[in-house]
C-alpha cells in the first residue's frame, strides 16, 4: 500500500476540469493522493478512501435549508445529492473532511445549519471583492483547529462566494470571520476532523497557511487510516485466538 492517503475530491460538472488539478497539486504537496468525483463521472466509493474534500463551485438549492428560490441562480441537484451523501458517509466512517467554498456552506447545511443567501446584504461591513489573489483579511478565533492547523491568527484569502454560513449546523464552531463579521471558516469541535472554510485555499498553495490546511487534512486522513489498519490486525488476531480456542475445544 502507498504511503500517500487517498482523498477523495468532490468538483462541479462545469468547473472540475480546471478545479481539480489544482486540488490534486495542493494534496500531493501535502503528502496524499487525488480521487475525482462528480455527478455522473464516478462511482463513490468512501471505503476506498482516506478523507474527503467538498469542492467549491455551484450554489447550493436553497430547499435544503428553508431559503428562497431566485431567478438566475445556478443550481445543481445532481451535485448537491451526491455530496449529501458523501458527507454523511464520511461522517458514519468518521473520514476527515476539508470543505472549501461551497464545500463549507453544504458541511454546515448537512449538519442542520442554514445560510445568507447574499451575505453582503448582511454584513455590509465586510469587503467585497471577487477575486482568486489573497486580497481579503480574516480573523482567526485562537485555539480553534483552523488556527492550529493555518498556524496564524490572520491571513489574507481570496473570495469568490456571494453566500455564508448563517444558523451553524449541529456541533460546529464558528472558526474565522472578515472584518465585516462574516463567517468565513467553521469546524466540528471535536473529532474527527472537519473543517470548512469560505476561501478557495487550492488556488493559494504559494502561501504557506494555505498549504497547511491540505496538510492538516492527509495527517488526519493518514492517522484514520493507521487507526484502522490497527483496528483490522486487532481484529485478526482475536479471530486467530478464537479459533485457537475452538481447535482446543475440538481436539483437546
Amino acid at each position: 500500500m502507498t504511503s500517500r492517503p487517498l482523498i477523495g475530491v468532490t468538483v462541479s460538472r462545469k468547473s472540475g476540469w480546471r478545479v481539480f488539478p489544482l486540488m490534486k497539486l495542493a494534496i500531493w504537496l501535502a503528502g496524499g493522493r487525488a480521487l475525482r468525483w462528480q455527478a455522473g463521472y464516478r462511482t463513490v466509493d468512501l471505503d476506498a478512501v482516506d478523507g474527503v474534500v467538498i469542492g467549491g463551485g455551484d450554489d447550493i438549492a436553497p430547499t435544503l435549508y428553508g431559503g428562497e428560490l431566485r431567478v438566475g441562480v445556478r443550481l445543481d441537484p445532481a451535485r448537491d445529492a451526491l455530496e449529501q451523501s458523501v458527507l454523511r458517509g464520511a461522517f458514519d466512517r468518521g473520514l476527515p473532511i476539508l470543505g472549501i467554498c461551497r464545500g463549507s456552506q453544504m458541511l454546515n447545511v448537512v449538519l442542520g445549519g442554514t445560510l445568507h443567501q447574499d451575505a453582503y446584504e448582511v454584513y455590509q461591513g465586510s469587503r467585497y471583492v471577487r477575486t482568486v489573489l489573497p486580497r481579503k483579511r480574516v480573523l482567526i478565533e485562537g485555539e480553534s483547529l483552523l488556527s492550529r492547523s493555518a498556524k496564524a491568527s490572520c491571513i489574507y484569502v481570496n473570495a469568490l462566494h456571494s453566500q455564508a454560513v448563517d444558523v451553524l449546523g449541529q456541533g460546529l464552531r464558528v472558526a474565522a470571520r472578515d472584518e465585516g463579521g462574516m463567517v468565513q471558516a467553521i469546524e466540528r469541535m471535536s473529532d474527527p476532523f472537519a473543517l470548512g472554510v469560505q476561501w478557495h485555499p487550492e488556488h493559494l498553495v504559494y502561501r504557506r497557511a494555505h498549504r497547511r490546511l491540505f496538510r492538516s487534512l492527509v495527517a488526519a486522513a493518514r492517522a484514520e487510516r493507521s487507526a484502522g489498519g490497527d483496528a483490522q490486525l486487532d481484529a485478526a488476531r482475536q479471530e486467530a485466538r478464537e479459533d485457537d480456542a475452538r481447535r482446543e475445544r475440538l481436539w483437546g
